[in-house]
């Protein structure tokens, strides 16, 4: 059994599935990795993790902070799987990355490493506390805004190549038409001169 889809609705159907893929990855995008195996740290993670800013994009919570962007965010995010593993809990962890951890924590092997490579600023502010500018307050002004501009110009350029792959057969069929209709005209011309 062939079915027969017009080519309108073939174009609608394909804009709604490129839509359904669009809207279903980015309900997936902000998810992140973790090495921790138990539900309750891993909840512990999400929340903290949500809560906290990416540290080389400030406008995103460290959740959504991609690794391969951003060592830093990637190595802060082990150290706060070290803390959970402590056994601290999301709400001390947020407080003491707004007031400092204290000098204990420079036992940890991701604030040795960061002391060790020079990165002194963060290892600082992980000491002292980098104070209420840590916490996440995401303005996806801009996120959102690129994000729809892109899909409209997805949507335009797949309209204009629709309509080009369509278009030369109107053309011919109207240049066809009117090259008969010029014909009738000259002949009915040359009938009236004869």
């Amino acid at each position: 059994m062939k079915l027969l889809i017009s080519s309108k609705l073939h174009k609608k159907i394909l804009i709604l599935l490129l839509g359904l893929l669009i809207w279903t990855g980015s309900s997936h995008a902000d998810s992140t990795f973790t090495n921790l195996t138990d539900q309750e740290q891993i909840r512990t993670f999400h929340n903290v993790t949500e809560r906290i800013r990416c540290i080389c994009i400030p406008s995103i919570a460290i959740k959504s902070c991609s690794f391969n962007n951003c060592t830093v965010s990637a190595k802060l995010k082990l150290f706060i799987e070290n803390r959970i593993r402590a056994g601290e809990s999301a709400d001390v962890i947020v407080d003491k990355m707004i007031h400092g951890f204290g000098q204990d924590v420079v036992s940890d092997p991701i604030i040795a490493k960061f002391i060790e490579t020079g990165n002194q600023g963060m290892a600082q502010g992980v000491i002292m506390g980098f104070g209420p500018d840590i916490l996440a307050k995401p303005d996806s002004s801009w996120i959102d805004f690129s994000i729809a501009a892109a899909a409209a110009f997805g949507i335009l350029l797949i309209y204009l190549y629709l309509k080009r792959r369509t278009a030369p057969k109107a053309a011919i069929a109207t240049e066809s038409e009117n090259h008969s209709s010029f014909d009738k005209y000259i002949s009915e011309i040359e009938e009236k001169q004869k």
